[in-house]
């Protein structure tokens, strides 16, 4: 952490290149420890991590782990809050208002014409898979189109975050587009039979000389 002692850590986390999907989780809400159950088994220095969050220095240095590894812990222990904070009335809040500048991007299939996405989670296990981007017009997922925020682990939004955010505001739902590519050649729809290959059509061809015979016996 680099800027004055007078900026608290979630929100120079918040702000730093690539976390711009994060919102900052209100310290009252990680003060809470109910929100923070079984939590401490999933972060390695659970408790510095805790209070590097929090701002609070416990004046055991000496036993500290190293810089780096406690910043790590801190980062993912963040993560995992965050992504239970955003299901809460107050975290959708906020991530609504970041949906609503665009803040989270915009969907890249071309028929969605601009929509805005929200981060997603395809796991809810930490490690297991990056964080993608969620289009409820087209519903899918495609990665990020920043190579920044494809480094950001899927866990810390959580796979239901998109729709329990529809669920509580249904208005902010775009109506699902309905318009898909069609391919066309000099003006014609192509046919799927078009694209079969030759050991398809071979297989669906019956050999003359396997033609059942009727018997003269």
């Amino acid at each position: 952490m680099t800027d004055s002692d007078e900026t608290s850590w979630i929100h120079w986390f918040c702000k730093q290149r690539g976390n711009e999907f994060f919102c900052e989780v209100d310290e009252d809400y990680i003060h809470d420890k109910f929100n923070l159950n079984f939590l401490d088994s999933n972060v390695t220095n659970y408790r510095c991590a805790l209070e590097v969050i929090l701002d609070l220095n416990s004046g055991s240095a000496s036993d500290a782990p190293a810089e780096p590894e406690l910043e790590a812990s801190a980062e993912k222990l963040y993560g995992l809050i965050h992504a239970r904070f955003i299901l809460t009335n107050r975290g959708i809040e906020l991530m609504l208002e970041k949906y609503n500048k665009g803040e989270f991007g915009t969907c890249p299939r071309a028929f969605c014409q601009g929509q805005p996405v929200l981060p997603i989670g395809l796991s809810d296990n930490p490690g297991e898979d990056m964080v993608r981007i969620y289009c409820p017009k087209c519903n899918d997922v495609y990665i990020p189109k920043a190579a920044r925020h494809s480094n950001l682990d899927g866990a810390f939004f959580g796979s239901g975050f998109p729709h329990m955010l529809f669920m509580v505001n249904p208005d902010a739902r775009p109506r699902r587009t309905k318009q898909k590519f069609v391919p066309r050649l000099y003006g014609f729809k192509i046919h799927q039979m078009a694209y079969r290959t030759l050991a398809e059509i071979q297989k669906d061809m019956t050999p003359i000389g396997e033609i059942d015979t009727p018997s003269h016996n």
